[in-house]
């Protein structure tokens, strides 16, 4: 359930009741989260009242109250704890002894001692005969409605403040791999929920812009804090499948999500399908000779849709790299390299072999053929894969279909342990 702060008003106080299912529905994107907080108004005024923090968090435009009608609605700023001790009596220590002062003004912590003195204090070297709340000197938001009658309805907002985001590992050796993914749920305001009905969904939604609330939230993030495990039963997520081109997940169970909070859970194990280890490199064509070394490169595909995300990669236990997937459907291929094989060299050259041109003399057409030669130091065959990018007004690569503006050569040739290989391909330039 969001915690409901009470106002400065009794009379608004008793105004906001919560509804008898008492908790809070969460739908979380990966940059935002729609709250769905059930309310109910025993008056014609019902009052929902949180910490400027979580206002701040909110996006605008996105309150909204649903079944229950209403006439308007009002935001004000209500004072924070301390504003309500102004005048009275509060300790201030000074060295080692503590000393009753008249607390002045709360904005700037003026206060009067004894002899009638006026100044400025750290709130630190301040006590109270009761226990000040969570943030005491931070003002709260109020919204009020004004209703034409009592009843039940659903209070519902848009806030960056609650997230989500899987991890994945990568677990590989040479028996083979797996993929194992985690799901960190981040709340980074003041407000705890206890949460009924969670739902995470995966994808693009593109909602407006709040840079205020993002700066907020990135500051908050730096000091959310990790939550152990305890005796209640642990959510699972389940997959609910696509809607509209994003994916959902339900949470199995209600849970709490803390203030300030980052709670993981077991998220996806998908099968992997293909996996290959390779030496890659992605290149550009250009007729001047390269030397340089192939990249660890790894391909994949999975039998789920896995939503983007980081990944760290271990082989034999060890850590190798890390790097981000992006949203990937299912069966799609996913390729990515973790930095340089000094191991595997390669040396490319590309020789003009012939070349057409028009009555003007203007070169139209140039066939090259290009080569790689290959230089492996370790004790087993590794495969070696090259795509190199060519661009012209038509191209054709070895004995392929031409093709217009850009096209792509991909070479595949095993390089043997401890041993040198070479390949080449043809190919035409036509700008004629």
């Amino acid at each position: 359930m969001t915690k409901v702060f009470p106002a400065v008003l009794p009379a608004l106080a008793a105004a906001l009741a919560l509804g008898s299912a008492g908790a809070t529905d969460l739908r979380i994107y990966p940059s935002f989260t729609e709250v769905r907080q059930p309310v109910t108004a025993t008056g014609t005024s019902l009052n929902v009242t949180l910490p400027q923090s979580a206002w701040e968090s909110v996006l605008p435009g996105s309150l909204e109250l649903e079944g229950l009608p209403f006439t308007s609605a009002a935001q004000t700023l209500q004072s924070n704890w301390l504003s309500g001790l102004e005048g009275q009596t509060v300790f201030l220590r000074r060295g080692d002894t503590t000393e009753p002062v008249t607390l002045v003004r709360a904005r700037d912590l003026l206060v009067k001692d004894a002899q009638g003195r006026f100044f400025n204090v750290r709130f630190e070297d301040l006590s109270f005969s009761a226990a000040p709340p969570l943030n005491p000197q931070s003002p709260s938001q109020t919204l009020t409605y004004t209703l034409p009658r009592a009843g039940t309805g659903t209070l519902t907002y848009l806030t960056r403040a609650v997230t989500w985001s899987p991890r994945y590992t990568l677990n590989a050796s040479s028996a083979g791999a797996n993929l194992t993914a985690l799901a960190d749920l981040r709340n980074t305001t003041d407000l705890a929920y206890d949460v009924q009905n969670t739902e995470l969904y995966a994808g693009d939604v593109t909602v407006q812009a709040n840079p205020q609330a993002e700066a907020a939230g990135f500051a908050a993030d730096m000091a959310v804090r990790a939550v152990p495990a305890t005796a209640a039963p642990v959510p699972k997520i389940q997959s609910q499948g696509e809607l509209r081109g994003l994916t959902r997940y339900d949470l199995t169970t209600p849970f709490t999500l803390p203030a300030n909070s980052v709670i993981t859970l077991p998220f996806l194990t998908p099968k992997l399908t293909k996996f290959e280890r390779y030496a890659g490199l992605e290149t550009y064509f250009g007729t001047g000779p390269r030397t340089g070394t192939l990249n660890r490169s790894y391909r994949l595909e999975a039998d789920q849709r896995l939503p983007a995300g980081p990944l760290t990669v271990r082989e034999d236990g060890r850590l190798v790299g890390q790097t981000t997937l992006p949203d990937t459907r299912k069966g799609g291929t996913i390729d990515f390299s973790l930095g340089e094989d000094p191991d595997i060299e390669y040396t490319r050259t590309a020789t003009q072999t012939a070349q057409v041109k028009d009555a003007k003399g203007n070169v139209t057409k140039t066939t090259y053929r290009v080569t790689y030669a290959f230089e492996s130091s370790k004790d087993r065959t590794v495969r070696a894969e090259i795509t190199e990018r060519i661009g012209g007004r038509v191209i054709i690569i070895d004995t392929s279909a031409p093709v217009r503006n850009q096209g792509t050569a991909n070479l595949r040739v095993d390089v043997p342990a401890k041993g040198k290989i070479s390949k080449s391909f043809t190919v035409v330039i036509d700008n004629s």
